[in-house]
């Protein structure tokens, strides 16, 4: 069975969807089955994988609705070597309809029982807030990766994350946990910058990825082609860095698997 991960921060313009396409792309360069969900509505995942959010048959909205399959949702992406679960504005109302259907928190984890068995690894990109999208990728997921961009506001919103991480893990998924930290947008040149990371470290010590994601000009262009950077500019230091972030993230799996 596929491991499942939510890449979610509370605090939007951090590098997670960003992270969510890269590392996808990543795996999948090292021969890993890889699905991405894109559980947010601005569906920026979905764009930056070079899918056109307005020419949906299905989505992410009509599986965690159980309108559809998950199967029936999932596209391969020209150009890309991983799945992509896709999604638009639509998904926005499913925040309200959530509300009124039984087993609410539970939808997108029913959804995926029958597709996991494809998949090494699947990734979901979260919304930048504490919502009941968020809430299914959580109850859905084994891990949670927490990019983060380092400044002067990034521990306070950490803070609230981890809380509701642990009522999800207390009530609802008591497989969950954190596996890891990940520093983005990564300017050694600014002192904020090193000084949240050595807090962070002081503070979650091995739970921080050894693995920096640089500011790149080239991270920030490859979405507007609808590729990964992997697929961009190989060579860049951002397709580097995510290629190594990935090397890490599978070695953590496999120790945590002992």
């Amino acid at each position: 069975m596929g491991d499942i991960f939510a890449v979610t921060n509370q605090k939007g313009g951090v590098g997670k969807t960003t992270t969510t396409v890269n590392l996808a792309a990543s795996l999948a360069d090292y021969g890993k089955k890889v699905l991405l969900i894109d559980l947010d509505p601005q569906g920026n995942a979905t764009t930056g994988c070079g899918l056109d959010k307005n020419q949906l048959e299905n989505s992410s909205y009509e599986v965690i609705m159980a309108e559809a399959r998950a199967v029936d949702a999932i596209i391969r992406p020209d150009e890309i070597s991983f799945d992509v679960m896709p999604t638009n504005s639509d998904l926005t109302a499913a925040e309200v309809e959530l509300l009124e259907i039984k087993l609410r928190e539970h939808r997108l984890r029913l959804a995926l029982e029958s597709t996991r068995e494809k998949y090494d690894y699947i990734l979901i990109d979260c919304p930048p807030s504490l919502s009941m999208l968020t809430v299914n990728a959580l109850v859905a997921a084994q891990g949670v990766l927490i990019p983060i961009q380092c400044e002067y506001y990034a521990l306070e919103g950490l803070s609230s994350l981890l809380r509701t991480i642990e009522r999800v893990k207390q009530r609802a998924n008591p497989n969950l946990d954190v596996t890891g930290l990940l520093r983005t947008m990564f300017d050694a040149r600014n002192n904020l910058a090193n000084e949240v990371s050595r807090q962070l470290i002081s503070h979650f010590d091995a739970k921080v990825f050894h693995s920096i994601i640089p500011r790149n000009v080239r991270l920030a262009e490859a979405p507007s082609y609808g590729l990964p950077v992997l697929n961009y500019d190989r060579a860049s230091r951002g397709s580097i860095a995510y290629m190594a972030l990935a090397s890490e993230f599978m070695r953590r799996q496999k120790q945590s698997a002992k």
